[in-house]
This record gives structure tokens, sequence and C-alpha cells, in this order.
């Protein structure tokens, strides 16, 4: 039902991702800080403009929040694009090859169709509503696990939320006495598509945008997981 959808994001993602590669290592990227510990480059404006050009000719009605240029096209009662053209853009200045592009199509308060990319090393993550979700094509799974003893855990520390830090770190001494091992990635999208495939038994970070999480949280559902937020209610789909 929606393939469509699902084949338009992997679009704009692929677009999105080689728009980043080749910036990538580029020791001259122009960049700028947006606030404390939260930086964009040309790479995230272009990658934007890139898969926002895909959105925009196949769907020119639709709305498209995108992280680095607001809203565009927006109109009542149209399907919401979500796109992050840039997830880990500090590993990305850094030269740390940890980055993602993430796209998510929402109808109404549900989404539909989601695509994280995995650029430097061709990963693709999608997924589609009542579709189930792939890596590479192939499908996956969450863990299952069924408690957080001998668990492999990912997080984001909270760089750009400081006020939140003293119940942060409540929370991760929680978690570290009790899991296997800690994670931190520095790419939300990608911690949430790996988190889906079994490979992160679990995932929690403070204060992200929707388009960190949109197509993530789909991935992890579809894969038989739950995403709630950190008082343990379910998100809406």
């Amino acid at each position: 039902m929606y393939e469509e959808l699902l084949e338009v994001a992997l679009e704009a993602a692929r677009a999105g991702s080689e728009v980043v590669e080749r910036y990538f290592g580029d020791e001259g990227l122009e960049f700028r800080a947006k606030g404390a510990n939260d930086f964009v480059t040309r790479a995230d404006r272009d990658s934007e403009r890139a898969v926002v050009e895909v959105i925009r000719r196949h769907f020119p009605e639709h709305r498209i929040v995108a992280e680095e240029g607001g809203e565009v096209g927006a109109e009542e009662g149209q399907l919401v694009w979500l796109v992050d053209p840039l997830d880990g853009t500090t590993n990305f200045m850094h030269g740390l090859p940890i980055y993602a592009v993430s796209i998510a199509c929402v109808e109404g308060d549900r989404t539909v169709a989601a695509v994280v990319t995995e650029p430097h090393a061709g990963n693709e993550f999608t997924a589609t509503a009542g579709g189930g979700a792939f890596w590479n094509d192939r499908p996956i799974e969450v863990s299952g696990r069924p408690r957080l003893a001998g668990a492999f855990v990912a997080t984001g520390y909270p760089f750009r939320a400081r006020a939140t830090i003293d119940t942060y770190l409540a929370v991760f001494r929680s978690v570290f006495l009790e899991a296997k091992a800690l994670r931190r990635t520095g790419a939300a999208a990608l911690d949430l598509a790996y988190t889906a495939a079994g490979v992160f038994d679990g995932f929690f970070e403070f204060r992200l945008a929707p388009w960190d999480i949109a197509a993530g949280a789909l991935l992890i559902e579809e894969a038989g997981g739950v995403v709630t937020d950190l008082d343990g209610g379910r998100r809406e789909r």
C-alpha cells in the first residue's frame, strides 16, 4: 500500500547519501554553529536540497519538514515528510564514518514509510507500515531480549540538552549496572536502525527531534519492537 512512498523515500535518501559522501573527508568543509554543540555543514544543506528536490518532483503537493530548511509546501490534509539530511554531523566533521540520512513519511499521526541509509558503509534500512522492516532487502527482527540484564544497549549523550544531565546520568547508571555493554555512536537514526536489526537490544536518548526518530521508530516497530517515552508510554504510530 505504501510502496510508492517507500520508493521515493529511498530515491531521495540515495540522492542525499551521494551528496554527503562527496563531502566526507573534506578538510575545508564549511560549517557554522546553530547552538551549543550543534553544527550544520554545507554537506547537511546540500544533502537536504537533494532530498527535497526528489520528493517535490514526485509529490509537489506534500508537506516537507526538514531539519535545516524548515517547512516546504505546507498544506492541510497532505502527507508529511520528515527529513534529517545528515544525522551524525559532528562525527562527519571529524572524519568518523558513522552518519546517516533519515527520511520518514507520516500520514496523520502514523509513520507509513521510512528509510535510513548509512552512506559510507553502503547500508540501507527500509520499512513500511504493515510491510515489515529490511536491511539491504533482508528482513530484520529486534533481538527479543526480555530484560536489561545482559543487554547490549546504545545511547546518546545530551550535549544539546544539558539541563537534563542529572536525570540522564541517573538513567545511565541504572542501565550501566545491568547491561552487558553500552555504546554511543553519535547518530540516533543508526542506533534505532541497528536496534531494529537486533544488533543492539535497545536504545535510549533524551530530547530527540521528530526527524531524528520517525524513520528509526517505524523500523523498530515493523521489526517487532516497541518504542516508548521515558515513562514507558507507547508512541503514537
